[in-house]
């Protein structure tokens, strides 16, 4: 008995010894389950004014993985504006094109296909081999186009953002934020013709032809939350599953980023869970339309005495459900006196809307057309006018 006794003693002294170091293994697992949570950085948006109605860990830098693509499309939609390429446009695929891995279409080497298919293959596949491409065919090179994703970063203000290639594909130094995601992200739906290519649950390419491709959406968002219609997702094995979606209820449009969740399933459910929060508790007030004239302004030696000022973007309030826009005033503050020649889209003062003294939004106001130097006939005509009159 004083045997048995004994050894239960020691038995009992050795489990103890135990226990602290075990105890404090789970608190260490407890402690970094919840800094982790189940997604490494989020953050949700509104488009237009920017809000952020939500944000964790959002200037966390963290490989972007397929979501890369939503700055190599920015270029491209921006090559569109500025007629550097049309969407009938033939690209010719290179070997080194044709040899990206990952998501693809399979081009082939020597292939040509439009813009158009390019960028339906780059939205709603996710192609790295037509990003690519696209890539080569706007700026001659790869290394040439990563040179003006980084420059276009750089411009947005993503102070925490660097890329090394235009598909997201896995490599060293190739990085960003979910608040630098949200940034490209809101760029890029200012081209709102891209959400015609990301709200496609599906499309084809080569479709008269024996090698037809069928496209499925990346994205399953867009059939299954409502109002999603974009906009691009990422996985490779050390970003995990990533997306930057968007969605518009009742003329609000909401932006949201996740980044580093365990499974596309989890990643769909939290980004949905955000979006679905902001239109719950906020709404917008479309006060005045992208480009709309709120003033006359003069201009100093213009061949225009006087031109329209507008507004730059559309001119938003963000309100909490049930909160009213009674009391709000309205003002227009220019820079400074405008001297000709002034370049069209040249920022010269901001409308100003203001409520019990607190500002609730800044929208720029630029001239629209360009406004040249006037002659010194044009200015002797107006001087003589001038006299006429009085």
């Amino acid at each position: 008995m004083k045997v048995f006794s004994v050894w239960i003693i020691c038995a009992s002294l050795l489990f103890a010894s135990f226990v602290p170091a075990g105890s404090a293994f789970a608190e260490q697992k407890n402690k970094a389950d919840q800094e982790n949570g189940k997604l490494k950085s989020a953050i949700v948006m509104e488009q237009e004014t920017g809000k952020v109605f939500f944000a964790n860990n959002e200037n966390k830098k963290l490989p972007p993985a397929s979501m890369t693509k939503v700055m190599t499309l920015l270029l491209i939609f921006k090559a569109l504006k500025s007629h550097q390429l049309t969407l009938k446009d033939k690209v010719n695929v290179s070997e080194h094109a044709a040899s990206m891995g990952g998501s693809q279409v399979f081009l082939e080497p020597g292939e040509s296909m439009t813009v158009d298919e390019m960028l339906k293959a780059i939205c709603i596949a996710s192609a790295n081999d037509a990003s690519v491409a696209m890539a080569e065919h706007i700026a001659g090179s790869e290394k040439a186009f990563v040179e003006k994703m980084n420059h276009e970063a750089k411009r947005l203000g993503m102070n925490n953002t660097h890329f090394v290639n235009p598909t997201g594909l896995p490599v060293a130094n190739h990085y960003t934020t979910a608040h630098d995601m949200a940034i490209m992200a809101r760029a890029l739906i200012k081209f709102p013709e891209v959400l015609h290519y990301t709200s496609k649950y599906e499309d084809y390419l080569r479709e008269n032809t024996d090698k037809k491709f069928w496209l499925v959406n990346t994205n399953k968002l867009i059939k299954t939350y409502p109002g999603a219609d974009g906009l691009k997702t990422g996985f490779t094995n050390n970003a995990k599953y990533c997306l930057t979606a968007t969605a518009q209820r009742n003329g609000m449009r909401v932006v949201a980023v996740v980044m580093g969740a365990p499974s596309p399933k989890e990643r769909n459910k939290e980004i949905a869970a955000l979006m679905d929060n902001a239109f719950a508790n906020y709404s917008t007030k479309l006060l005045l339309k992208k480009h709309k004239p709120v003033a006359m302004a003069k201009v100093n030696k213009g061949d225009q005495a006087q031109v329209p000022i507008v507004t730059q973007q559309p001119t938003v309030l963000l309100l909490k459900k049930g909160e009213r826009t009674k009391g709000i005033k309205k003002t227009i503050k220019m820079n400074k006196a405008l001297k000709a020649p002034i370049k069209s889209g040249t920022v010269v003062g901001q409308y100003i809307v203001m409520k019990k003294g607190k500002v609730l939004s800044k929208t720029p106001l630029i001239v629209k057309h360009q406004v040249k130097r006037a002659t010194w006939w044009q200015l002797f005509k107006r001087s003589a006018g001038s006299i006429l009159t009085h």
